[in-house]
């Protein structure tokens, strides 16, 4: 056995002072190994898994064409390779290979197994260096990515940048961008080749494939390796990003936990962003649909008259407040020929838009038809047979449609299912004017009845719609038309605008703060001559 020199121990201190000092050293430790135990090679393995990786060698081979492997496999030992080779185990789960019999432990073994343990632990730091390294390059990586995705708010091109920057942040050949809507999950981009269409919003397949079991088979056919995970807002799942096949040296493999993590970190500023882009399409929306909503009030406003008219020996004064921006109520005021006066007070079924939409269909053939035809069953009958046609099947209108002869005071009136006309007498008595026929735009054959009372001087006639009557306490009481036509008989001499004032302020004290739940029109005709 040959002991180290002086010159040896130098060399040695040297290189142990080195910050890459441990492979050399082992090296010339090997060689030193070999010299002294008369070894015409040797290697050291170091444990990593189940796999032994070789580290160092002295001498490439071992008996012959024999060569020492880059790994070994234990649990599975050649041998080929074991036959004729001694076993040293050294700590830090190292081992050494040598041909021949070698002692099991002196100096220069101990020294081996003490290097051994500097390199693993260089081999421990410089993995640390480079997990820090690559974990600040890829908070970089995903911040510039996150700007540069957030930077949009148009949901087509988001959608394509998400899928981008994903695939290329995980250097992958496949991916697939997935949004959740009511009818489940549905393709919104693809990258590199097909992917299935969509997915039910509770497939269970996709909940184990983002939670790392094997992803569905549709989901990227042909793709060896996916990886994917749910984009979500507070827990809430809004979409889904698959990858697939990550790029290598060696072509494609798998996905490390790491890319998991990444991708799971641009997955959160994706969802983000789709969130960002969706709160503004639904303030544009809005914006939009308010724009309209003030069009078609603005239009429902030209539609109902602008004043009172001025018809000797009557007073005449009509009131409306929809309870949305736009209403389905209607009244209006038109000349019916031959000195004739025509008034009508209607209600569409339900409230906004679509209610307005008729309103205004309704004010048109009003007119029409009734400067055509005139005051009749038959007047009716049409107009009824055109609101059938020209609206949906859930959709009508009640009126009250009257003509009156102001000289005579004689009043012929229609009521298609609308609430009864209240005609307060002089002597106080209350007329209720019934309805004559169903509502217009249920039944397109419908039939109607003409009736006729006259209006006395002293006569009041109150048309209203059913937001008055039906205005609720905070106990569910109807307002009733008791009530209303007890207010017309208390402020009978009122002047009409105030006398409306008054209808008004008695509905809104009953409601008690009751949100209006219905559009509210009241016309008022007396005669005073």
């Amino acid at each position: 056995m040959t002991p180290l020199s002086v010159e040896d121990w130098e060399d040695l201190l040297v290189l142990s002072q080195s910050e890459t000092a441990a492979r050399p050293l082992i090296a010339r430790l090997l060689g030193h190994w070999c010299q002294t135990h008369r070894a015409e090679a040797a290697a050291l393995y170091l444990e990593r898994g189940a796999l032994l990786e070789r580290e160092c060698v002295h001498g490439e081979r071992v008996h012959g064409e024999r060569e020492f492997p880059d790994t070994y496999d234990p649990a599975a030992p050649s041998p080929e390779f074991a036959r004729g080779l001694a076993l040293v185990r050294l700590s830090a789960g190292a081992l050494l290979y040598a041909p021949g019999d070698v002692p099991l432990a002196d100096a220069s073994t101990l020294l081996i197994s003490e290097a051994a343990k500097a390199l693993r632990l260089e081999r421990q730091l410089k993995e640390h260096r480079f997990q820090a390294n690559y974990r600040g390059v890829e908070l970089e990586a995903l911040y510039d990515v996150g700007l540069k995705v957030a930077s949009t708010l148009d949901l087509e091109q988001l959608s394509e940048e998400i899928l981008l920057h994903a695939v290329m942040l995980l250097d992958a050949r496949r991916g697939a961008l997935y949004l959740l809507g009511p009818e489940g999950y549905r393709l919104e981009r693809t990258f590199g080749g097909e992917a299935e269409a969509a997915f039910a919003a509770h497939d269970p397949s996709l909940a184990r494939f983002v939670a790392g079991e094997p992803a569905p088979e549709s989901l990227l056919p042909g793709a060896r390796h996916l990886l994917g995970v749910s984009i979500e807002i507070e827990g809430s799942p809004r979409g889904l990003i698959a990858v697939g096949d990550k790029e290598s040296r060696r072509g494609v493999g798998p996905f490390r936990a790491a890319d998991r993590r990444s991708l799971g970190l641009f997955a959160n500023q994706a969802a983000i962003a789709l969130e960002n882009a969706r709160l503004h399409l639904q303030a544009l929306e809005k914006e939009r649909l308010e724009r309209e909503m003030s069009l078609a009030a603005e239009i429902q406003r030209q539609i109902l008259p602008k004043g009172s008219p001025d018809l000797p020996g009557y007073e005449i004064a009509g009131w409306n407040r929809p309870a949305a921006q736009v209403g389905g109520d209607y009244y209006g005021y038109l000349d019916a020929g031959a000195g004739r006066f025509g008034f009508a007070l209607g209600d569409v079924s339900g409230k906004g838009m679509p209610a307005a939409l008729l309103v205004s269909t309704l004010h048109s053939a009003l007119r029409l038809l009734a400067e055509r035809d005139g005051v009749g069953p038959e007047f009716l009958e049409r107009l009824n047979t055109h609101l059938a046609d020209s609206s949906t099947a859930n959709k009508f209108v009640t009126l009250f449609f009257a003509q009156l002869h102001p000289e005579s005071g004689a009043l012929d009136y229609l009521n298609a299912g609308h609430n009864p006309a209240l005609l307060l007498r002089r002597d106080g008595h209350l007329d209720e004017l019934g309805a004559g026929g169903v509502p217009l735009g249920l039944i397109r054959a419908a039939r109607f009845e003409s009736q006729r009372t006259e209006i006395q001087p002293g006569d009041l006639l109150c048309l209203y719609s059913d937001g008055i009557t039906e205005a609720t306490a905070p106990d569910d009481e109807e307002f009733g038309m008791e009530r209303l036509g007890a207010i017309l008989a208390a402020h009978r001499d009122m002047p009409l605008p105030e006398l409306i004032e008054s209808i008004d302020g008695a509905v809104t004290a009953f409601a008690q703060g009751q949100p209006q739940a219905d559009d509210q029109t009241v016309v008022l005709v007396r005669r005073v001559g």
